[in-house]
């Protein structure tokens, strides 16, 4: 891998995978493109609407378009959007959450997924269910949404966000093999939980993304 195209529905996602990317993949020349308008309508509708599907298939057609030999996609919300999206492009085409799936599968066999927003809770735990059954691996999967707290952290209230997060986090790690972090918003929490809840993993997706495209540049 040469050169790697990144698609954001947050702008604020880009220094985040600058730094991994950076750090895990040197030498790899990376480049941009950030559209929040999917994110909105997604959020807005409350589901992957059609017109968003389609936006994603042009993201994905621009960055192949723009020399990448590997596109990586770092929104969940939209995950089943990049799958078809993959189809019409010669180059790999990575959902952000595939690694972290895949690991989380690999760990055990109770699986906690916690998220901040139904959009996102719904599209983890069915990428999860389909690699279990692609692994063969029966599992159970325990998940949680944390109501309000997305709508905090927006508003700026960045502590009753982490608490509501730290709350869910704590109850899953309690019942749960693994724990998946839908969103990696959720990650800043990770830091502020009682060691005797990080016994059990507690898995956020960039880094485990850009890992693995690590083992294959």
């Amino acid at each position: 891998m040469k050169r790697l195209g990144l698609i954001h529905t947050s702008a604020t996602l880009v220094p985040v995978f600058a730094e991994l990317c950076a750090r895990l993949l040197p030498g790899v020349d990376t480049f941009n493109i950030a559209d929040d308008s999917l994110i909105q309508e997604v959020i807005r509708t409350g589901e992957l609407t059609p017109g968003v599907t389609r936006r994603v298939a042009g993201q994905v057609e621009s960055a192949a378009a723009a020399g990448a030999d590997q596109i990586l996609v770092t929104c969940s919300s939209i995950g089943v959007a990049v799958e078809r999206a993959a189809a019409l492009v010669d180059v790999p085409v990575l959902r952000v959450d595939q690694p972290m799936a895949d690991e989380a599968v690999r760990l055990g066999k109770t699986i906690g997924v916690a998220a901040t927003l139904s959009t996102t809770l719904d599209p983890t735990a069915d990428l999860i269910r389909r690699r279990a059954e692609k692994a063969g691996k029966p599992i159970t999967l325990i998940d949680r949404l944390c109501e309000g707290a997305f709508e905090a952290l927006m508003s700026g209230d960045a502590a009753r966000h982490d608490a509501m997060v730290a709350e869910a986090l704590t109850q899953l790690a309690a019942e749960c093999d693994v724990v998946v972090l839908a969103q990696a918003s959720m990650a800043r929490v990770v830091g502020q939980l009682d060691a005797s809840v990080l016994a059990t993993p507690i898995l956020s997706s960039p880094e485990l993304a850009i890992s693995h495209l690590a083992t294959l540049a």
